[in-house]
């Protein structure tokens, strides 16, 4: 019998250890023949933690299981969930890059082998170069860390790049509210990120790899460590991977956690061990990015995506999806739902359907309000938009942004002119200073805010105009896409910044 408790950060907070500990002391006590295994999540936090008993080859899902219920768990005492694949919410998603993640021991590399880790690597060590990137094109992988630029089209830039060093960064500094995929895939499934930017590695001719990430991240950090160490003692890492006679290795850095630090050029400043600020572009780090020389950066779920699309063929990806959108996306629900967690699926759900009827709408039953998609900088979206479907070119036509996909739910208690300021204090916490737009705008926006909260009507022009200076004049995307939320909530809920003018005259 096997027993499978979570290990991921989200299960641990909610008392998986505490489970765990608990399965140990009752099954030696009982003299049980079974093997506790702490795999990753499955991705329905509802549920976390979500303890699964294989026995004569069925897997049946308990859950959420506390230390309390441990004893009648073993007992026979508590009802199943039945097998995870037959929940609604499992049952509905296409698992391809999240596969294998909390189905298998994120640090037994023979499990990973066995659910079909490495076959997409040994695939591409029989190909060129060419043919390598020409796959990922053929594919239609789109950077999944929000700006959604063809990762075919920058791995070519860096291998046709001369020089004597080239390098894969991969951008693990997941900052934004509401997104937890990275995590996930590092804590749940690391040989498959490492799978990928070995893959990427070949393709384009670099033989070292970082992976940067937060120092929130303890968990994350310490299981990707220790699958680098296995991949590197079993060959898949370093002078000669799985004996093709190319080098390729890597290691994790780990950053303070600064939210623009999420930004390329910012990232690798801080991966060069400077302050975390914005380079001005060009040179793009695909010719000038680490330490100057040509850098991929992609991010994890981009690049865990890579072995999938090598072992099952980049045709078969590329059916997955809507328009220029190919493949799946893990999106990330959270905020006032039901049901939180994340759910993979092929691009083209409609954003309704994943809010009332996936996310089953809001856990406090009150009517959905707005709906942000992308992070902190992410646009607010109405229920009049619930019909579009997810994809970057029909979000795009909405004035919004996918971004890293975390989805969050707000009812309709919420305040939007208070969540448009706090749009405007976030930027203005987090702006790394190095150019005027972001950094004085997202001060001169919080006092903006305030004066139309305070009834000043005419200072609504000139939070429009603010915008579009940050929006045409920042140097990156946290200044240019703050106004994002704060345009959409103006948009979308006027009423909530018009001036209070029977409450002024009162007050006069």
């Amino acid at each position: 019998m096997k027993i499978y408790v979570p290990m991921d950060s989200a299960a641990k907070a909610l008392g998986a250890d505490e489970v765990a500990a608990k399965l140990t002391q009752e099954i030696a006590a009982r003299g049980l023949e079974a093997e506790i295994v702490r795999n990753g999540t499955r991705g329905m936090i509802w549920l976390e933690p979500l303890v699964e008993i294989e026995k004569d080859g069925e897997r049946l899902a308990y859950g959420p299981i506390s230390e309390d219920d441990v004893t009648a768990l073993l007992d026979g005492q508590i009802d199943t969930l039945g097998k995870v694949e037959d929940i609604p919410f499992f049952a509905r998603q296409t698992r391809l890059t999240f596969e294998r993640c909390g189905v298998i021991d994120p640090l037994s590399l023979a499990d990973y082998e066995a659910h079909g880790g490495l076959e997409g690597l040994k695939r591409a060590i029989g190909m060129s170069q060419d043919a390598i990137i020409d796959e990922v094109k053929t594919s239609g992988l789109r950077g999944r860390g929000g700006a959604g630029f063809p990762t075919g089209i920058k791995w070519d830039t860096v291998r046709l790049a001369h020089a004597p060093q080239k390098y894969i960064v991969c951008n693990a500094d997941e900052g934004d509210s509401g997104t937890f995929a990275d995590r996930m895939i590092m804590e749940g499934d690391p040989f498959t990120l490492i799978e990928g930017m070995t893959i990427a590695g070949l393709g384009c001719g670099a033989t070292k790899g970082y992976v940067y990430t937060r120092s929130e991240y303890p968990d994350a950090v310490a299981v990707m460590q220790q699958a680098i160490e296995i991949a590197r003692a079993a060959g898949v890492l370093g002078p000669n991977v799985l004996g093709c006679g190319r080098a390729f290795d890597m290691e994790v850095r780990v950053g303070a956690g600064a939210y623009v630090c999420g930004e390329e050029t910012s990232l690798l400043n801080s991966l060069e061990g400077k302050r975390g600020v914005v380079r001005a572009k060009p040179p793009l780090p695909a010719l000038e990015g680490f330490l100057g020389r040509p850098t991929v950066v992609n991010n994890v779920i981009s690049l865990a995506t890579v072995p999938v699309i090598f072992a099952k063929g980049a045709e078969h990806y590329a059916n997955f999806g809507l328009g220029r959108s190919k493949g799946t996306m893990p999106i990330q629900i959270a905020g006032n739902v039901k049901f939180g967690g994340l759910f993979e699926t092929a691009f083209g759900m409609p954003l309704g359907t994943l809010v009332n009827e996936v996310a089953g709408g809001t856990a406090s039953g009150r009517p959905v309000k707005a709906v942000q998609v992308g992070g902190p900088l992410g646009a607010y979206l109405h229920t009049d938009q619930f019909d579009t479907p997810f994809g970057y070119e029909e979000f795009d036509g909405q004035k919004a942004l996918i971004g890293h996909a975390g989805i969050v739910v707000f009812d309709d208690t919420a305040d939007m002119l208070s969540m448009a300021r706090f749009a405007m204090e976030f930027c203005a916490v987090e702006s790394c200073g190095k150019c005027t737009p972001c950094r004085i705008g997202a001060v001169r926006g919080v006092e903006t805010l305030d004066r139309i909260k305070e009834g000043d009507a005419s200072a609504i022009p000139l939070l429009e105009d603010l915008c579009e200076v940050m929006t045409d004049g920042s140097l990156c995307a946290l200044g240019g896409f703050t106004p994002y939320p704060v345009l959409s909530a103006l948009r979308h809920f006027p009423e909530e910044f018009a001036p209070n003018t029977a409450q002024k005259e009162a007050a006069e």
